[in-house]
């Protein structure tokens, strides 16, 4: 049990009988009275809905300790992405509603942390950057990179990332799985 005032981003609490992960939190001070805690937070379990919950900064509320396992993601079947736990070798699984945020970067064989609650496969986090190929680039002028200029390639997983123009097809890149963004360029 924690207080409400304690309350952090990525706290895993438990109300009404359901998993919420804390996105956002603010400690508001009333004039006479006491402190109220504004959050939102996301379903860990019923396909991601967000909601709002107000708390007075005194309530106290029941947080929930995940255990978190290495694992290697290893193919998807369709509705469920199938994972191997790097120590005992168990195959957990997670629907498409799980793993909908992270879905672009899981490419065979990257390992990433699982969380897990009462046994049950509850998230995935990502490792900060992962490397992908450069599969569609328009073709560089010279001259261009004298400004620091940039253009919209195509990656090995679908998404789109503005480089710097000296990135080509079959460069390896560098992304960072935070913000989707370029970060470095890896080998061409």
């Amino acid at each position: 049990m924690i207080e409400a005032a304690q309350l952090r981003r990525g706290t895993v609490l438990e109300l009404d009988g359901e998993l919420y992960e804390v996105t956002e939190y603010e400690l508001k001070k009333m004039g006479r009275g006491g402190a109220n805690v504004k959050t939102k937070m996301r379903a860990l379990e019923r396909g991601g809905s967000m909601i709002d919950r107000t708390f007075g900064s005194n309530d106290r509320l029941q947080d929930v300790r995940l255990e978190t396992r290495r694992v290697q993601y290893m193919y998807n079947d369709g509705d469920l992405y199938h994972f191997m736990d790097n120590e005992t070798f168990e195959q957990p699984a997670l629907s498409k509603e799980a793993v909908a945020e992270v879905e672009a970067f899981l490419i065979d064989g990257i390992e990433l942390s699982l969380a897990m609650y009462e046994g049950r496969a509850i998230k995935l986090e990502l490792p900060v950057t992962v490397d992908l190929e450069v599969v569609e680039a328009p073709p560089s002028h010279k001259g261009d990179t004298a400004s620091g200029a940039s253009k919209p390639v195509k990656l090995s997983n679908g998404m789109m990332v503005t480089v710097p123009m000296f990135i080509d097809s079959g460069t390896i890149i560098r992304v960072d799985t935070r913000t989707g963004a370029y970060v470095t360029r890896v080998s061409s």
